[in-house]
C-alpha cells in the first residue's frame, strides 16, 4: 500500500488554542509538512483546490512549486484540480511548468468541484459543472500528450494546430479522478482507463463502496483488464498513540471543535459523537493495531492500494503531530504494506525520468 498526506489548506482557528494563523504562516506550515512527509517516507503529498471559506487553497500549482523546491523525491498531487472552473490551456501551462520544475513528480487528481462560490466567482453552476469537467479533462489530456492540438468544444474558443508550452517532462501523466458522489466522474475515469480516488471522508463506508464497485463495473464495460483498475481512498482524520485511550482523550476536544465548526457552516453532522465516528467513519484513531485493523476492513470493501491521511496538525501540538506520523511510518505502514501489495504510484515514462 502507498500513503499520501493531503491538505485542503483550511484557514480556521486552531480548535484547541483558538488562534488563527496568518495566511503566510498557514502556507509555511503546509510546505513544512510536505518536507516532513518526505523525511518520514510518505509516498506523496497533495494540495487541494477550493475557492471559498474556510479554504485558502485557490492556487495549488503555486504551493506545489514551492514544495517542489524544498523536496526531491516525494510525489506531488493535486487533490483535486477543479477543471470545471479552469481554462484547460492555462491549467496545462501551469502544471506542465510544475512537472518540469519538480523533475516529473506531478500527479493530478481532477474533479468538478462543489460549493456556492463556483457560481459567484466563475459562473459555473450545478447544471454545467460536470460537462465542463469532462470537456476540460479531454482537452487537457490532448494538450499533455500532443505537441499541437486542433480542438473544438463548448466552453472555450476552438484551437487549430495550437502549441502549448512548455512541453511537460512526463510524456504521459497519471490522472486520478476524485469522486465523492458523482457517477459521472467514476464513468469518465473508467472510460479513459484512469485510476479513481474516493473521497471517503464525510459519510459511512457504504456509498463510497458502491461508487468503487460501479467504477470496476464500468472499467470492464470499457474493455479494460479488471486487474489493472487502480483505486485510492481518503480518511476522515488520523491520530495514533501507543495507548488507544491516550489517542481518544487527546482527540476528543479536537473532534468536538470540528463538530461545532461544521454546525457553524450550516452543514449536516453525520457522526454525532467521537465514538460514532470511530465506529462508522473512516477516522483512524487509536493504537497502531486499531488503525491497521480499520484500514484492512476498508480494504475488504474498496480493494484500494493508495490511501491518504490529513497532513495538518488540526489541533495537535507540533510534537503530537510528528510523533503520530512517525508512529504511522514505523509500525502501521510496514504492516499495511505487507498485507496490501501495491503497484508503483508513479506512471512516469519520460526518457531519463525513473519510473
Amino acid at each position: 500500500m502507498k500513503f499520501l498526506l493531503i491538505t485542503l489548506i483550511t484557514h480556521t482557528p486552531d480548535p484547541i488554542t483558538g488562534l488563527t494563523p496568518t495566511p503566510a504562516e498557514r502556507f509555511r506550515e503546509v510546505v513544512d509538512n510536505a518536507v516532513l512527509a518526505e523525511e518520514l517516507g510518505f509516498d506523496g503529498y497533495g494540495v487541494g483546490e477550493r475557492h471559498e471559506r474556510p479554504f485558502i487553497s485557490s492556487s495549488p500549482p503555486v504551493v506545489l512549486s514551492n514544495i517542489a523546491a524544498r523536496t526531491s523525491t516525494i510525489e506531488l498531487f493535486t487533490a483535486v484540480t477543479t477543471l470545471s472552473l479552469l481554462d484547460p490551456v492555462r491549467a496545462f501551462e501551469d502544471y506542465s511548468t510544475l512537472d518540469n520544475l519538480s523533475g516529473g513528480r506531478l500527479q493530478l487528481m481532477i474533479g468538478k468541484g462543489n460549493g456556492a462560490a463556483q457560481a459567484k466567482l466563475f459562473h459555473v453552476t450545478e447544471a454545467d459543472q460536470w460537462e465542463r469537467n469532462r470537456e476540460g479533462y479531454e482537452l487537457f489530456r490532448q494538450l499533455w500528450e500532443n505537441d499541437t492540438v486542433t480542438w473544438e468544444g463548448t466552453y472555450r474558443p476552438s484551437l487549430t494546430e495550437a502549441e502549448a508550452l512548455p512541453r511537460p517532462l512526463q510524456k504521459q501523466i497519471r490522472i486520478w479522478h476524485g469522486s465523492a458522489t458523482s457517477r459521472e466522474s467514476v464513468d469518465l475515469a473508467a472510460a479513459f482507463g484512469d485510476p479513481l480516488f474516493s473521497a471517503n471522508v464525510t459519510n459511512p463506508i457504504e456509498p463510497y463502496a458502491e461508487l468503487i464497485d460501479y467504477y470496476r463495473e464500468r472499467w470492464v464495460h470499457y474493455g479494460h483488464d479488471p486487474a489493472a483498475a487502480l483505486v485510492g481512498a481518503g480518511s476522515a482524520g488520523y491520530y495514533a498513540t501507543k495507548n488507544s485511550q491516550d489517542a481518544v482523550n487527546t482527540y476528543r476536544p479536537i473532534y468536538d471543535a470540528t463538530l461545532a465548526r461544521i454546525e457553524s457552516f450550516g452543514l449536516p453532522k453525520v457522526f454525532l459523537t467521537l465514538e460514532d465516528a470511530i465506529e462508522r467513519s473512516s477516522l483512524l484513531l487509536g493504537s497502531p493495531q486499531q488503525v491497521i485493523d480499520k484500514v484492512l476492513r476498508y480494504h475488504e470493501k474498496f480493494g484500494h492500494e493508495v490511501m491518504h491521511l490529513h497532513a495538518d496538525a488540526s489541533g495537535l501540538t507540533d510534537s503530537q503531530h510528528r510523533d503520530s506520523l512517525e508512529l504511522f511510518q514505523s509500525e502501521i505502514a510496514p504492516a499495511l504494506r505487507k498485507e496490501i501489495p501495491s503497484r508503483p504510484i508513479s506512471a512516469r515514462v519520460s526518457a531519463g525520468v525513473p519510473a
